[in-house]
């Protein structure tokens, strides 16, 4: 395509470090789809002739033929995509096969393909984070009134719900699905017509392709058109953050599944075993979905080094743009399906007692009317909370106050016993009234109904509203234990 001039062939190291047909091969859809749309816009036009443009129409769906059943001949003497697709064209129809690229670069032609190629990843991967919601709206769903101790500084804190907790990453994964719609926006314009870098003498029109290839607009600059890579340097942006969010729900799937916390667990199909050591089950799994985030967040930093410091317009350098792309999204779209089997077929055990958490006076003393009965509660409660710290870390009590685990029955043997009855903590309740003792679940569960609903209805305005405001004054009970699947 480009050798007319010169005397002799590309040294062998020149075409080793030239060629990139490995690579953006993967780029084989978008190139037939800009292609086309080029071809019915020449021929509108009156650039090339009708005849010609159904020649290359027709060749253009034999070579889609030939790469979807896998006879395609990928060659390296052609360097690019671009170059492999018109050479079989070539072979295919012939003379005709030239004006294809008239009035086009291979400049504008490689930004065309990639920006859609992005814009389809970033169209999956916001669906891939709705499947995801999807399966956390569930289980919060399934686990709005079951309680878990609240961690700061991993050191158990206040206690929580379950799906309290896990609607915390349902908002997570909302905006991560808001950032790639954003980035999806603002790269939804075409470059293609910019040529070189300052167009073509051709009357092309670029509306015309544009909106046949679902772009809002041309892009208003031709040398921007060839040169930007904004668009992948902010999907992997995204990318990464979504990458940094998977990669904490799945440090916390690991913790939760050792001994030593005992939350949760997978079935054998989704984790593995030890060569020496029986009693393993590994979460190799969410450990490599947790280590992708490394690669995917590489990427960002890879494509940003390359892009420093470019004069414009279009640099070779930028053929060194797909690759951290193309990975990142394969990273990305593995760990997303990954995490969600993993979420849809995770079940909790039973908590061990010394997990459970205490809560503080703040939520009776900010819950009365005026100042002075805030003042009187905390000042009562305080003395409470002496008792309260000490008991709650040996106890668990079911909603109507009875004792059903004791942590030291050799000091404290009251197993069975009602708590109601001990001055400590009829004192503790009386800022509430006895049926307030299981109001707090209740509302929780309410609360996450109504936010699983608003979820379902905008998954892409998550920020906007707050779950489950209320704590429980007293863990009142263990998580249910599911049937393993």
């Amino acid at each position: 395509m480009w050798g007319g001039r010169f005397s002799s062939r590309p040294a062998e190291i020149m075409q080793a470090i030239n060629v990139s047909i490995g690579v953006d091969q993967r780029l084989w859809a978008q190139d037939l789809a800009g292609s086309r749309a080029h071809c019915r816009m020449l021929a509108k036009q009156g650039v090339i002739q009708q005849a010609d443009a159904d020649a290359i129409l027709g060749g253009l769906d034999a070579v889609e033929a030939e790469i979807l059943d896998g006879t395609f001949p990928f060659r390296e003497q052609f360097e690019d995509i671009h170059m492999n697709v018109e050479a079989r064209l070539n072979e295919l129809i012939g003379e005709p096969s030239g004006r294809l690229h008239t009035a086009r670069s291979r400049n504008d032609q490689v930004a065309l393909d990639f920006r859609l190629w992005v814009r389809d990843a970033c169209d999956r991967s916001v669906a891939q984070l709705k499947a995801l919601q999807s399966a956390l709206l569930s289980r919060a769903e399934q686990h709005a009134g079951d309680l878990m101790p609240g961690f700061t500084h991993l050191q158990t804190a206040q206690p929580v719900t379950l799906g309290h907790h896990l609607m915390a990453y349902v908002e997570m994964f909302g905006r991560d699905a808001g950032r790639f719609a954003d980035a999806r926006s603002r790269m939804n314009e075409s470059p293609l017509g910019a040529a070189a870098l300052a167009g073509s003498p051709f009357p092309i029109d670029r509306h015309m392709t544009a909106a046949e290839l679902g772009f809002d607009r041309p892009m208003a600059n031709s040398l921007d058109a060839v040169s930007d890579r904004d668009f992948a340097l902010e999907s992997l942006a995204a990318a990464s953050i979504t990458a940094g969010h998977l990669s904490r729900l799945a440090e916390e799937i690991v913790v939760w599944m050792t001994p030593m916390f005992g939350f949760a667990t997978l079935p054998d199909d989704l984790t593995t075993g030890s060569s020496i050591m029986p009693q393993k089950r590994n979460p190799d799994a969410a450990e490599l979905v947790r280590a992708k985030t490394g690669r995917i967040m590489g990427s960002l930093v890879a494509l940003s080094t390359v892009m420093k410091g470019l004069p414009l317009a279009y640099s070779k350098d930028m053929q060194e743009d797909k690759p951290p792309v193309f990975e990142a999204f394969d990273a990305l779209d593995l760990a997303l399906n990954a995490i969600e089997i993993i979420d849809r077929n995770l079940y909790e055990r039973t908590c061990d007692v010394r997990w459970w958490a205490t809560d503080s006076a703040v939520v009776d003393c900010v819950a009365q009317p005026d100042a002075a009965k805030a003042d009187h509660a905390g000042r009562r409660l305080k003395v409470i909370l002496d008792a309260y710290t000490v008991y709650l870390d040996l106890w668990i009590c079911d909603r109507a106050g009875t004792i059903v685990a004791n942590g030291r029955p050799d000091r404290y043997p009251v197993r069975g016993q009602s708590a109601r009855e001990m001055a400590w903590f009829r004192d503790a309740l009386a800022t509430k009234s006895g049926d307030d003792f299981a109001v707090v679940e209740d509302e929780d569960q309410r609360r996450v109904a109504d936010r699983a609903e608003t979820v379902r209805d905008d998954q892409d305005g998550l920020a906007n509203h707050q779950l489950l405001q209320g704590l429980p004054l007293l863990a009142p009970h263990f998580f249910p234990v599911p049937a393993k699947p």
